[in-house]
């Protein structure tokens, strides 16, 4: 147990707390003139330490859906036809055509970006054309050993496989595969929402796609994800009050801006998926509500947020009304409340916040 004496000179006034209230004493300036008066500062109040269970669990909004949509563009041409919002497109079939010509999605992490011609060529790129044709069941022969792992090498058979593969797409069977003529994308995709107009340009977007599967996204601010993470069991609200079981599968990585005009803080997209499906399959989209169990501090010692003191020397305190001040250590934060420890604190003591 400690007591500290607080001494405050601030703006030509003196303040003392007491049981009964603020004493503000206003003194003089030096040429006998009374100093101004200044506004009173926070009202003073005090708090009883209650014994309590605290929890960071929290719901919140969220919507079910298909994820967040991703824009395809081209590398340049004319979108000369287009498929219909709904459709599912999977590995080696058209997303849509440009000049005419089939842009087959493969796929990889590592984006088309160049041109792929010629012996020798190696990169991620490259593994990705090969390791996409071996899927669709083409032979290319072995790859060399020395190459870094991950990436690929465009050998005679890769070149081979790939000539084989344009003839039976449709392609133009020349051995040299194009960014123009190849999306690659994770996995599946639903296209969500067709962008462009036929006759219309490639570059400035195409159509929206999104996984396959149905998922909730939850926008969760960036400060407050605390102990959100891949893995965490979630309940999911659906429309009409119903819920199900859910497990978060990804935490994005990037934050985006707030929608809102006020310029909230940045926000961190959440993905959770309902464990079973049927529970879901009428509904394409809907706002649910999300709840995460988050962690539990039971039977602790807690005061509101706004009763602690910082010290000086570091760490927290608080103020016993109308007795000493306690150094105390802090345990968890939630609903505006901190747990708190501390010799001489106990159930029912009154302690000084800030009103």
């Amino acid at each position: 147990m400690r007591r500290r004496r607080v001494l405050g000179l601030l703006a030509g006034l003196t303040v003392a707390g007491a049981g009964s209230g603020i004493v503000v004493t206003r003194w003089a300036a030096h040429d006998g003139t009374p100093a101004p008066a200044t506004p009173p500062g926070p009202a003073v109040a005090t708090v009883a330490v209650e014994r309590t269970d605290l929890s960071t669990a929290r719901t919140m909004p969220g919507t079910l859906g298909y994820g967040t949509p991703r824009t395809i563009r081209g590398a340049g041409g004319t979108v000369t036809w287009l498929p219909p919002a709904g459709t599912t497109v999977t590995l080696g079939r058209p997303l849509y055509r440009n000049d005419d010509q089939p842009v087959i999605l493969l796929y990889g992490a590592t984006p088309m970006f160049r041109t792929i011609q010629g012996a020798g060529t190696t990169g991620r790129d490259v593994r990705v054309i090969v390791d996409n044709l071996r899927a669709l069941g083409y032979k290319t022969g072995d790859q060399p050993h020395h190459i870094r792992p991950g990436d690929g090498v465009l050998t005679p058979g890769v070149v081979a496989a790939v000539k084989k593969w344009q003839q039976d797409t449709g392609r133009p069977v020349t051995g040299t595969i194009t960014p123009e003529h190849v999306a690659v994308l994770p996995g599946p995709v639903r296209v969500a929402e067709v962008v462009a107009e036929l006759g219309g340009p490639a570059a400035d977007g195409v159509l929206t796609v999104t996984g396959r599967k149905k998922v909730v996204t939850v926008p969760v601010g960036a400060a407050d994800l605390g102990s959100i993470g891949k893995g965490d069991a979630v309940q999911v609200e659906l429309p009409g009050g119903t819920t199900t079981d859910g497990t978060v599968t990804a935490v994005a990585r990037d934050a985006r801006p707030a929608a809102d005009a006020e310029g909230g803080q940045p926000l961190v997209d959440v993905t959770v998926t309902v464990k079973k499906a049927d529970a879901v399959k009428k509904l394409d989209t809907a706002p649910v509500q999300v709840s995460f169990a988050g962690e539990i501090r039971e039977n602790v010692l807690a005061v509101p947020v706004a009763a602690l003191l910082a010290l000086r020397e570091g760490g927290h305190a608080v103020q016993i009304a109308d007795g000493p001040l306690i150094a105390v250590e802090t345990g968890m934060f939630a609903m505006g409340m901190v747990e708190i420890s501390g010799d001489g604190l106990a159930e029912g003591s009154r302690v000084v916040t800030v009103s």
